[in-house]
């Protein structure tokens, strides 16, 4: 089915501006992302089908009115802290809106609105028993998104994402251009990074292809690694390689804590719950999708080598006085 007018939630990001950019190549759909901040997404312009509103999807009137144009929606909205809920609750306040609330009213509106087809992003490894709040309110947002019959829903369960731009591995590579040694909870957790341009590929994939409604997909690169293999390899691609010293449990739990009480909040006790679960694939990704998984080693040298070259022209321009 070609689709006309398609909606983006959760579109400026680091995997929304690709998806943005391979549903403007491979499609002739009018494309809308709303954003809370202009600042956010004036990147996408340069695109001339996609359009940009300053909008708050948490409202329902205003997600009414951005449901009621669009052919198809896509939830790409994640958050990865909140604030914990009250004694026995699965997750926190923050979980609940933006993984449970938001994919059930989305679903509510599209229902409404007659919209047939919706595409959501949860993550590998959700599942209600799982052991952080984080992975556990990702499978009650799975169940949100199935829930309604009249809205034919496909869920996209990435591992965590590289590329350009990603919050991963460019961080470590940033920490280690100013530490030392990177003492690291979690070291031995296993990842099977994923490659932004194939999640965007997939969602593409799947919005021309109806036997993928109603389904569910893994989505995985082609090696796994430990957390610790994924930091050494951030630091060397950056020029900046230093020892990783992995933390017994007792000290990786008190550094979480210490960090989610930082600016930026880096880590959190809840992202340590989360690396008790392998974030590995059941199996290889699925034929119908079209993908071949983008080796790790084939994209990451090059945008974190741009670290290291930035910091030498930042160096030579410092010499220069400019």
């Amino acid at each position: 089915m070609a689709y006309k007018n398609i909606l983006i939630i959760g579109g400026s990001g680091f995997i929304g501006s690709r998806l943005a950019a391979h549903l403007a190549r491979n499609t002739a759909a009018r494309i809308t992302v709303p954003t809370r901040r202009y600042e956010r997404s004036k990147h996408l312009l340069v695109m001339p089908t996609v359009r940009t509103t300053i909008a708050d999807v948490h409202d329902d009137a205003v997600l009414d009115s951005l449901v009621s144009r669009a052919d198809v929606v896509i939830n790409l909205v994640g958050i990865l802290h909140s604030r914990s809920g009250p004694r026995g609750s699965a997750w926190g306040p923050d979980f609940e809106r933006a993984h449970v609330e938001l994919p059930r009213r989305i679903v509510a509106a599209c229902s409404r609105h007659g919209v047939r087809r919706y595409l959501h992003m949860s993550a590998l490894g959700a599942s209600a028993q799982a052991p952080s709040m984080y992975l556990r309110s990702k499978a009650a947002g799975e169940t949100a998104a199935f829930s309604d019959a009249a809205v034919a829903t496909t869920v996209f369960r990435p591992s965590v994402v590289f590329g350009e731009h990603d919050n991963f591995l460019n961080l470590f590579a940033a920490l280690q251009k100013r530490f030392p040694f990177m003492p690291l909870g979690g070291a031995e957790a296993r990842f099977q990074p994923v490659y932004v341009g194939d999640v965007a590929q997939a969602f593409v994939s799947a919005l021309h292809n109806d036997a993928t409604q109603a389904r569910s997909y893994e989505l995985a690169g082609p090696q796994v690694y430990t957390l610790r293999q994924l930091v050494q390899l951030a630091g060397l691609c950056s020029g900046h390689p230093r020892p990783v010293l992995g933390l017994p449990p007792g000290l990786a739990s008190l550094q979480a804590f210490l960090l989610e009480h930082l600016p930026g909040r880096m880590m959190s006790r809840d992202n340590l719950a989360s690396m008790q679960v392998d974030n590995v694939a059941s199996g290889p990704m699925a034929p119908e999708l079209h993908i071949v998984p983008t080796a790790l080693e084939a994209i990451a040298p090059r945008y974190l080598a741009g670290v290291h070259l930035q910091q030498q022209m930042d160096a030579h321009r410092r010499g220069a006085r400019r």
